[in-house]
């Protein structure tokens, strides 16, 4: 199904890969961590390697969590996160916000109302808007445990539904994975993809995306006609 505008009084943003360039921050962790490398092979390119690696991790890495989800674990490793940040709290790295995220944001929320549906931890959503400044935007966060299932299950997507006071089918759910698609599709909301994260256009597609978007910049653009 083609991605039908007209339809749209309410948009809900992933955040990882969406909002927040997580990937290219990780890409850049992961390239610090294997810069040893660099003393034994001076001439390897790192930058390709570490985004491979990411990739790799990020479909199993998923679906454990989902694993966690459906047997309802996701507690215990929401309580050990959140015990290892508060003993790092002192190596709190900032995030990094997507190219064009605020300029579509201030636009966007003059015309609908917004919400995040993140599969992060609350402290840590809540620590990217607070950041950017970008509370003044969102109607509600929706977040790893503010639902008893969290992406790719439905419940998130309803419940800023609910939030919002729109009707699921007026909504667009916006992400960069399959996992976004999902819960936007299953909740009976229109789905966009974004190919500025890991997302890959087959996959998107193949998970219902009903569009599919180089970056936030032409997602604008989407919106602007």
């Amino acid at each position: 199904m083609a991605f039908d505008p007209t339809r749209v009084k309410a948009i809900c943003f992933d955040v990882d890969g969406t909002l927040s360039d997580t990937d290219d921050n990780y890409i850049a962790r992961v390239e610090k961590a294997l810069r040893g490398i660099k003393l034994i092979f001076p001439h390897v390119n790192l930058r390709p390697f570490s985004r491979w690696l990411i990739m790799v991790a990020e479909t199993p890495a998923n679906a454990v969590y989902h694993w966690l989800d459906v047997c309802s674990l996701d507690d215990n490793l929401a309580r050990l996160y959140e015990k290892l940040i508060r003993r790092r709290k002192h190596i709190r790295r900032p995030f990094w916000l997507m190219n064009g995220a605020n300029e579509l944001l201030a636009d966007l929320a003059q015309r609908y109302p917004l919400s995040i549906v993140s599969a992060r931890d609350e402290g840590s959503t809540r620590q990217f808007v607070e950041q950017f400044a970008l509370g003044k935007f969102f109607q509600t966060l929706v977040c790893s445990h503010t639902c008893e299932h969290t992406k790719p299950f439905a419940e998130p997507v309803l419940y800023a539904s609910g939030q919002m006071k729109i009707s699921p089918e007026n909504i667009v759910m916006i992400g960069d994975t399959t996992v976004d698609i999902l819960a936007g599709k299953r909740a009976g909301a229109q789905t966009i993809g974004l190919l500025c994260g890991f997302g890959k256009e087959k996959e998107l597609l193949k998970a219902g995306a009903d569009l599919v978007v180089k970056d936030l910049v032409e997602l604008k653009e989407i919106f602007a006609k």
